[in-house]
């Protein structure tokens, strides 16, 4: 008799799992999904959607449809915890809950918002990406009516892209001058080479896009921003893209963590105290070597977690991961030009997205073709 595989989220590092769930059926296993949508959005290309480079429809997976297809069910919901040692895991705010034998979790990362202080300003979170999509609405609205600041929080690459890509979006309208402002906590893009940094700022300065670096947000109300300093700043949307923290799941489950919260996983991706529970992506935190919070990880997990959910309802060996060396980088700036960058080699321009966009699109294909 087969065992139950229960997937929580169909993020990047379920992608090959969610591919093979036919496999996993055909061998007398069950398997559920459990999701707080039935599509999963891409989270490379949703800078892209918010400028309307890309439509909805060309950036999400059809996750409910996936998986149904192969013969197993989805789950709509969000998971709020689980409990070990009964092995079962409860879905939203009510006391539903299923068992199961083997579980992986792929439930992402959330933004942190604790700086907003007061009224209900017209802010938007990096994630979830298909937020943006409501963001892109209020934006277009706004410039129909009058000139539009839009304010993005934060210096990361996620902050950049969203910033270059409101400015697209805006310059697309008529009648009104309208205006970016990227406020960084600490220097544009720190954690990236030198040269990276000088390239992100050199595009958004060139298109007017205001930058106020090591200027820290001390909360965000309706029409303004405003910085420790004691400056404030007219804003008409905010975007906030400060980091991300792993799925609270955990901690409420009383589950082994690491420093950021996240799911502590072995070399193997399982939990080190419960073996029956796995995890890839930005929810967990890699044991042997911490990585950073980037779609990259969670792609390169996909066989191994594959490989390793087979193998532990089966009683087969399993197989460590390995998170290999540097990876490309590639930010969608907005205006048709990219930055491309690796092992030292930096482009720019229109090529460097042309690369990037021929990338994600055939990401895209390859798992969409499920559908």
């Amino acid at each position: 008799m087969g065992g139950h595989l229960v997937l929580v989220g169909g993020g990047h590092a379920h992608m090959v799992t969610l591919s093979k769930i036919h496999e996993f059926v055909s061998r007398g296993h069950r398997v559920t999904v459990i999701g707080p949508s039935e599509y999963h959005y891409y989270s490379g290309m949703g800078p892209g959607m918010l400028s309307q480079i890309y439509s909805p429809e060309e950036i999400r997976f059809a996750t409910k449809h996936v998986v149904e297809k192969q013969g197993g069910t989805f789950i709509l919901g969000k998971v709020t915890r689980i409990d070990p040692g009964s092995r079962r895991v409860y879905v939203s705010d009510s006391d539903s809950s299923l068992s199961y034998d083997i579980i992986s979790f792929n439930a992402g990362s959330f933004v942190p918002r604790d700086p907003i202080t007061r009224g209900e300003p017209d802010m938007y979170s990096a994630k979830p990406i298909e937020r943006l999509l409501e963001a892109q609405q209020s934006i277009l609205a706004l410039c129909g009516e009058k000139k539009v600041t839009v304010g993005v929080v934060g210096g990361g690459a996620a902050a950049v892209e969203l910033a270059g890509n409101a400015w697209r979006l805006m310059t697309r309208t008529e009648g009104h001058r309208h205006r970016v402002v990227l406020f960084t906590g600490n220097d544009i893009l720190e954690r990236f080479p030198e040269k990276v940094r000088r390239a992100g700022r050199r595009s958004l300065i060139r298109r007017g896009i205001r930058i106020h670096e090591n200027s820290y947000v001390a909360g965000v109300s309706t029409g303004e921003s405003g910085l420790q300093s004691g400056e404030t700043f007219p804003v008409d949307v905010i975007f906030w893209a400060v980091g991300v923290t792993p799925s609270e799941i955990f901690i409420r489950s009383n589950l082994p963590v690491g420093p950021d919260g996240g799911l502590r996983v072995n070399e193997c991706l399982q939990c080190t105290a419960y073996p029956e529970i796995f995890g890839g992506g930005d929810c967990i935190y890699f044991e042997p070597r911490p990585l950073e919070k980037v779609g990259v990880y969670a792609v390169r997990e996909n066989p191994v977690l594959c490989h390793n959910l087979m193998a532990s309802l089966e009683g087969g060996p399993l197989t460590p991961f390995d998170p290999g060396g540097d990876y490309l980088l590639i930010f969608n700036m907005g205006d048709g030009t990219g930055i491309f960058y690796k092992k030292g080699i930096l482009l720019g321009g229109r090529l460097a997205f042309r690369i990037k966009d021929y990338i994600d699109r055939r990401f895209m294909r390859k798992f969409q073709a499920l559908e």
